[in-house]
């Protein structure tokens, strides 16, 4: 590790909270589905920080559109109307298929607004008792930091140390429909769900799962809330992982590649029956669906559509999955995705593989310990996924026996 590198992560360690373990590198730059750290070295990005990079490292398009709003106005707040919110709105609910959208910055406050209209519209539509609305969930789920969402996270090192855990949460396996079946009562508003569990380890469900709970959310009145902050927008295949199985969920959560990696953006998508009961002071943000942030989510969902970069995705995505499940070593325990949104589970820590691919010129990051997760931006080349292909089975081939 450069001097240059080792200064700027100590100043990093010595003035920040130690609340993340990053890899050992300090980028500076990026284009596409390529950054460069503090010393001029090149790495292919296979992380695109969690999916917010879906249309790449500064696509010019999003970029241009952001310089023209940063010169003209960047914050309203939401106590008057703005030239650039309507426009985003109506492109976001056209892409989704839904009649109404509540923007919200982060992807943990736009989960924080779903178990809020899911708790309202139990309490004024499916008149359940006030305070005992109940939201079934998912183990293994990740649905963002807030001290409520890590109430119902299966992850210790999530929520240890922040309770008392929030009240009116149930958690069901991921995958076992009959399970979510038993859990349901006249008090369940609401299943908060991923289609794949991303930061799980691209945990994808078995086939017909998300069919079955859309039926049995459709029979016992409960809104189905899918959480798409990862897996939408082109990530796993589809505009949405839901499309994937012909499912239409009551309700959308949607954040990161919804800028292109530009600025925080995240929103709820939904029907006017549930996002139509909130009312002036009920639910609100500063910065919520500001000028700026709507220019950038306008052009970062027009550059989705008009590049059809999930249908780029699908089909790069089920190349380059075929390809890695032709890697052959007694450490491979699994290889599975879909979309560009792949995992290859170890049977030792992944640590070290991911330390290599980096020293190799390829960024990705372990999870729960044993996984590795595979994610290039959408816009990534083929030649370019030859390459990465290329350092991936060289650092396998590494592996100890």
């Amino acid at each position: 590790m450069s001097a240059k590198t080792t200064a700027l992560i100590a100043l990093e360690e010595k003035y920040g909270a130690h609340n993340y373990h990053p890899l050992p590198v300090a980028l500076t730059r990026g284009k596409g589905a390529l950054v460069w750290d503090a010393n001029g070295k090149k790495y292919f990005d296979f992380l695109s920080a969690y999916s917010a990079l879906n249309q790449g490292h500064n696509h010019p398009k999003i970029v241009a559109a952001a310089k023209a709003q940063l010169a003209r106005l960047t914050l309203t707040s939401r106590a008057f109307h703005n030239d650039k919110l309507g426009a985003f709105l109506k492109l976001l609910c056209e892409t989704s298929g839904m009649e109404r959208a509540l923007p919200m910055n982060s992807g943990a406050e736009a989960v924080e607004t779903a178990i809020k209209a899911m708790r309202l519209w139990g309490y004024r539509s499916k008149g359940v008792d006030q305070d005992r609305a109940e939201i079934i969930v998912c183990e293994g789920n990740f649905h963002g930091r807030t001290t409520t969402i890590v109430g119902f996270s299966s992850d210790e090192d999530s929520w240890n140390g922040f309770g008392p855990a929030t009240p009116g949460f149930v958690k069901v396996p991921f995958g076992d429909a009959d399970a979510l079946k038993d859990a349901i009562n006249a008090n369940t508003v609401g299943f908060l769900f991923e289609p794949i569990q991303g930061e799980a380890g691209v945990i994808v469900p078995p086939p017909g799962y998300l069919k079955k709970a859309r039926r049995l959310c459709s029979t016992y009145r409960v809104l189905m809330c899918a959480d798409e902050i990862q897996t939408g927008l082109g990530r796993a295949g589809a505009m949405f992982a839901c499309d994937l199985d012909g499912v239409k969920p009551d309700l959308f959560v949607l954040g990161k590649a919804l800028s292109g990696g530009l600025y925080p953006v995240s929103a709820l998508v939904g029907s006017d029956e549930v996002l139509g009961l909130f009312k002036p002071g009920t639910h609100g943000s500063t910065f919520g669906g500001n000028p700026l942030a709507a220019a950038v989510g306008e052009a970062a969902l027009r550059v989705l559509l008009a590049e059809k970069l999930p249908a780029r995705s699908a089909r790069l995505g089920a190349d380059f999955l075929k390809r890695l499940k032709t890697l052959k070593h007694p450490q491979i325990k699994e290889v599975r995705g879909r979309g560009l949104m792949m995992a290859v589970e170890l049977n030792i820590p992944a640590r070290p593989l991911v330390l290599d691919l980096m020293a190799r010129g390829l960024l990705a990051k372990d999870t729960h310990e044993n996984t590795v997760r595979l994610a290039p931006p959408l816009v990534i080349t083929e030649a370019q996924l030859d390459q990465a292909f290329r350092i991936l089975s060289a650092a396998i081939a590494a592996l100890p026996q």
